[in-house]
């Protein structure tokens, strides 16, 4: 059965890792896809495999999380190429190591404006396509909302703050059929944790490792994809205003 069947689909972060996953899952039952990620070639090349795997129309867009103005851009276009817009998935995200007194303005200013800035820009301008659609919106959170993780003050607080707009969009659109929800990863196996931003030698890996999963493994990029298809489907059609944590028993206690 596919639960996405004319349905069209933005999914940010999407040339690789969770947001590829996510684009992936999507299209293969049925929604049409914009994948939107700074790496136009990486888009592009995750685009045409998605179209020739699930043949459904996938459209490869460049955009900046940083830039707000990017943000308004991207939604034009993905409404313009897809004809309406039924589920955002803000994905798009970056990770840095720092203690916190010694944070450089600019990289702290980077990890908010991609992490949680963007989730609001896409979303402020997505809504008043999702109100003609009744639409849903789901964001990438982080089990670093939930549970402090030293050495990462900026996307913790980034995290948490996309929880509470999760839930106030959520509350403020429940009854214009607009669903908000969010999921909360623990450790993906993905580029972003693997290759982008490798755990400095300084780290006092004592404190990180009490934030291990309980299940003694991490998740593939495609389990997490699968908890954005329940939520974005109509499934799950009276769900909304949730963090979904899929970590592993990683802030179960």
């Amino acid at each position: 059965m596919k639960r996405f069947t004319d349905k069209s689909a933005l999914v940010t972060g999407a040339a690789s890792g969770i947001g590829k996953a996510t684009a992936e899952r999507l299209a293969s039952e049925g929604a049409d896809v914009v994948v939107a990620d700074i790496n136009l070639e990486g888009a592009a090349a995750a685009a045409q495999a998605i179209a020739s795997a699930y043949g459904v129309r996938a459209f490869p867009i460049r955009f900046d999380a940083a830039d707000a103005g990017d943000c308004e851009r991207l939604v034009a276009e993905a409404v313009e190429k897809l004809g309406k817009l039924d589920i955002v998935v803000n994905n798009a995200g970056v990770m840095d190591w720092s203690r916190a007194d010694e944070y450089p303005v600019e990289r702290w200013q980077r990890v908010i404006s991609i992490n949680l800035n963007a989730v609001f820009f896409v979303s402020k301008y997505a809504v008043p396509h999702l109100l003609e659609t009744r639409g849903n919106i789901v964001n990438m959170s982080s089990a670093a909302s939930l549970a402090g993780v030293p050495f990462a003050a900026a996307y913790c607080a980034a995290k948490a703050g996309v929880n509470g707009l999760t839930r106030s969009m959520a509350v403020e659109y429940a009854d214009k059929g607009v669903r908000v929800n969010a999921i909360c990863p623990g450790g993906v196996d993905t580029p972003l944790t693997v290759t982008v931003t490798p755990m400095p030698e300084w780290l006092d890996f004592a404190k990180i490792a009490r934030l291990s999963p309980k299940t003694g493994k991490t998740s593939a990029p495609e389990e997490i994809a699968a908890a954005v298809a329940y939520l974005a489907s109509a499934d799950a059609c009276n769900v909304t205003g949730i963090a979904l944590s899929v970590d592993g028993g990683q802030v179960a206690g």
